[in-house]
């Protein structure tokens, strides 16, 4: 009987030893009926490498696994679940991921990614299969019944794009997905385009037959060659499969579908400087109006959606609109996938609907800061997010609670940090981050971002204190109301919500204590 061995292919895994543990497996086991399988992360980053066994009992798994540890598996009887001290039990028993609600993960770590049999399978294909069953109208209709939100930060309704788009008359409409995933602590993307990138692939084919799109685009930063090889590759097999190109599963319709990889600009991570950047210009934001749901690429209608967005629809389309509705809260519906990263024991993507409090995911689930020194401050929606105190961890994961706070979700980044860190220094990071990665079109984002800095200095440095507090709360204001995107428009929230909180970081007697 043959024994399926699963060793993680993701690029984080494989960054702390995984294609050596695969090696040794292979060479340990030559001769015995073994099958390996280079499946995606599950997402519990500390256990990598993750191993997993097949057992009559289901997968069994070990880690995080050295080379060095794979004979004494072995002996362990490894191929039939045996204990170890590196046995962490049952997989799907685990809290971690007993607790989840995995859609757009529910294959990822549990699949082969390359495998178009095993996509079908794990429920692949049912929800574009139905979506071609439909009106166009009627599958836009249960995008938007389904309360989707975009995943990339802004959590604007998925369906009202698509409906933008499916009602103009035009020679080609496209379908981009913004894959530039650059937010501090985040990952997801990059870890589903890896683990099941078929499912993105299905995403965007129901987008483009209900918005009447031709041609896709993935823009990918350079920062992820695994994920740019897994998902060309991807493509291929589904232009053999008969899920891209001409007739799609018999249906008539025809959508091309393309990666493109981006050099690496956290500004095309908005939607006009990567349509820009497609292009073959200059990352730089455009003006709004027009939208690029009317003038998008190359001046045509484009659906523009993030990663998570796209590879939300299949689980939409198959279990109907309603189902999906049925999880989450208020106007957050479904489910988010939230990545765990800095100063935190357990990181990695933790998906769940809506909800659930931010301090319940921080400190049970990731069983709070690596150091084990109190928890100070976290930072969710990536390096343009508020920093919100351990006094806010009961605020439910909910976009419209966030903005209460001034704070907001993003793309589901958060970073945990705890009592040795200095606030004024994050402040002072945020604008300077916003100086080194603004594209430059706009003046309070360009200029203000380098004065920004500069008065942050003069404030810790006790200089005429009061007077530069007052000055980088003006500053703030203009950024805030004078930026052409978010770039600039947000980058006064991690300050201001540090001068907030902390305020105490920023005095001088306290730098100088720190010295």
């Amino acid at each position: 009987m043959t024994t399926t061995i699963y060793v993680p292919r993701d690029s984080a895994a494989c960054s702390v030893g995984a294609d050596d543990v695969a090696t040794a497996i292979e060479a340990l086991t030559a001769g015995l009926d073994i099958r390996l399988v280079r499946n995606g992360s599950r997402g519990m980053l500390w256990l990598e490498p993750l191993i997993e066994v097949e057992t009559p009992e289901g997968r069994v798994g070990y880690g995080p696994v050295s080379p060095d540890a794979v004979g004494d598996l072995l002996a362990s009887d490894l191929l039939g679940g045996g204990e170890h001290e590196l046995r962490v039990g049952l997989i799907d028993e685990l809290p971690w991921m007993r607790d989840q609600q995995r859609l757009c993960f529910a294959r990822v770590g549990v699949t082969d990614p390359l495998s178009a049999d095993d996509y079908l399978a794990h429920g692949g294909m049912a929800g574009l299969r139905r979506a071609l069953e439909l009106q166009r109208s009627d599958v836009v209709a249960e995008v938007t019944d389904s309360g989707l939100r975009g995943r990339g930060g802004a959590g604007f309704p998925a369906g009202i794009k698509w409906k933008t788009v499916s009602e103009l008359t035009a020679d080609q409409k496209f379908v981009c997905c913004n894959a530039d995933e650059g937010d501090s602590g985040t990952f997801a993307d990059r870890m589903l385009i890896e683990g099941d990138p078929f499912c993105l692939i299905e995403g965007m084919t129901i987008a483009a037959y209900a918005a009447g799109a031709t041609e896709g685009y993935v823009y990918l930063r350079s920062e992820y060659p695994d994920a740019v090889r897994t998902l060309r590759q991807a493509i291929e097999i589904g232009y053999a499969h008969g899920w891209l190109g001409e007739n799609i599963l018999g249906s008539g319709l025809r959508f091309d579908l393309f990666v493109r990889v981006g050099a690496g600009a956290y500004i095309c991570g908005e939607e006009t400087s990567m349509l820009e950047s497609l292009e073959g210009k200059r990352g730089m934001v455009r003006a709004k109006p027009p939208i690029p749901a009317i003038t998008g690429l190359f001046g045509k209608p484009t659906v523009v959606n993030n990663v998570l967005t796209l590879a939300s629809v299949p689980a939409v389309l198959a279990g109907g609109s309603a189902a999906y509705a049925a999880l989450g809260m208020e106007r957050s519906r479904g489910t988010q996938v939230f990545q765990l990263a800095g100063n935190i024991a357990r990181g990695g993507v933790f998906e769940t609907a809506f909800g659930m409090s931010l301090g319940k995911l921080v400190n049970e689930y990731g069983g709070g800061t690596l150091s084990g020194r109190p928890l100070r401050a976290v930072q969710v929606g990536g390096p343009l997010g508020a920093y919100l105190p351990a006094e806010k961890m009961d605020l439910p994961l909910d976009y419209e609670a966030f903005a209460a706070q001034k704070a907001m979700l993003g793309h589901g980044g958060i970073v945990v940090f705890d009592d040795t860190v200095d606030m004024a220094a994050m402040a002072r990071f945020a604008m300077e981050f916003c100086a080194e990665e603004s594209c430059g079109k706009c003046t309070p984002c360009r200029v203000g971002s380098i004065r920004g800095v500069e008065t942050i200095d003069k404030i810790v440095a006790g200089q005429d204190s009061d007077e530069n507090l007052a000055l980088l709360g003006d500053l703030c204001e203009l950024m805030t109301d004078g930026s052409l995107c978010a770039m600039g428009g947000l980058t006064p929230n991690p300050v201001l919500s540090a001068l907030q909180h902390f305020s105490e970081d920023f005095t001088a007697r306290h730098q100088e204590t720190k010295s």
